[in-house]
């Protein structure tokens, strides 16, 4: 017979591949989450609201800020990766990231986000204001003590990633020295807060459903419960949709001879759109925001034709 002390052994781990010159920068490109840099083009946001965006001037300060936001960031997901290396090698699924993978060493995780981290903000103080590179600078800084400790705080890990989507939306405007409307601060900070505490209501909801999923999923969740985060989705979408309307009510009829009024009309689509991401938060299945908007056609449909209307009532057309 044959023998069965094998079945006893364990199972060996994969080989960790040695970087080399091909493998190496393209494990640094997949550790820097070139998926979530979509996220960066809210820097466009302030100068769109305020009518701003298609001179050169405009277009080259955003292409700037744009690549500088992307690279403060990148930062952030090089440090934090190689900071949890050792526990991500014990995750089922962030395992396969580059830095526990061994594909980018440690050592070049950190050097490469240590300099990232600093020419963002040196570079945005040479090509644009210093209020830009402030922002970059308080950006990084935020984002690294979030890796480092907060995101272990409860509702500050809400707050801070809210924040880093409200500095995206300022940071253009800040580098156009366009003047920041309490209206526009206030609908977008509250809307991000939404997408951000409807995408932790869906990840707790999902744990709750399957036990086996407390090892893949955030540990500040389980000090959550699902009826606070869905307070906190819906306080949120409420206060979005109450700071729009006061933005599109408050000019009161069109404006300087436009067809319709256009903001007006744009409440009724900016409703529709917070209404039908409230419908996959209250399912428990708001993911990340830019993949709920991309599978769901309603809601894309829904998106364009609040774009419009906002883009003719910035055009006064």
């Amino acid at each position: 017979m044959p023998e069965r002390s094998a079945v006893l052994e364990r199972p060996r781990p994969p080989q960790q591949p040695k970087p080399g010159p091909v493998s190496l920068p393209l494990g640094l490109l997949k550790t820097a989450r070139p998926r979530q840099w979509v996220k960066n083009v809210l820097v466009v946001a302030a100068p769109a609201a305020a009518g701003e965006l298609f001179s050169r001037h405009a277009l080259s300060q955003l292409a700037i800020v744009f690549v500088l936001f992307t690279a403060a960031a990148s930062a952030v997901y090089l440090i934090n990766d190689a900071r949890d290396a050792d526990a991500d090698r014990a995750h089922p699924t962030k395992c396969r990231r580059p830095v526990a993978a061994g594909q980018v060493p440690v050592s070049v995780a950190y050097a490469v986000g240590g300099l990232l981290a600093v020419l963002a903000p040196v570079v945005a103080a040479a090509l644009c204001t210093p209020l830009t590179a402030a922002l970059l600078a308080a950006y990084v800084g935020m984002q690294l003590a979030y890796c480092v400790s907060l995101k272990h705080v409860l509702v500050v890990d809400l707050t801070i990633v809210t924040t880093g989507f409200l500095m995206r939306a300022m940071i253009g405007g800040l580098a156009l020295g366009i003047p920041l409307s309490r209206w526009f601060l206030i609908t977008t900070g509250f809307g991000a807060l939404f997408m951000v505490s409807a995408k932790r209501y869906s990840e707790a909801v999902q744990m709750a459903a399957s036990s086996e999923k407390l090892g893949a999923t955030r540990a500040l969740l389980t000090e959550y419960t699902t009826g606070y985060l869905r307070f906190v989705w819906q306080l949120a979408a409420g206060v979005a949709v109450l700071a729009y309307c006061l933005w599109a009510m408050e000019s009161g009829g069109t404006a300087n001879g436009s067809l319709l009024p256009w903001r007006q009309l744009s409440m009724a689509a900016f409703i529709l759109a917070i209404l039908r991401y409230a419908v996959f938060a209250d399912r428990g299945t708001a993911g990340e925001p830019e993949d709920v908007v991309l599978r769901d056609r309603a809601l894309a449909v829904i998106g364009l034709v609040w774009l419009a209307m906002y883009g003719l009532a910035v055009a006064d057309w």
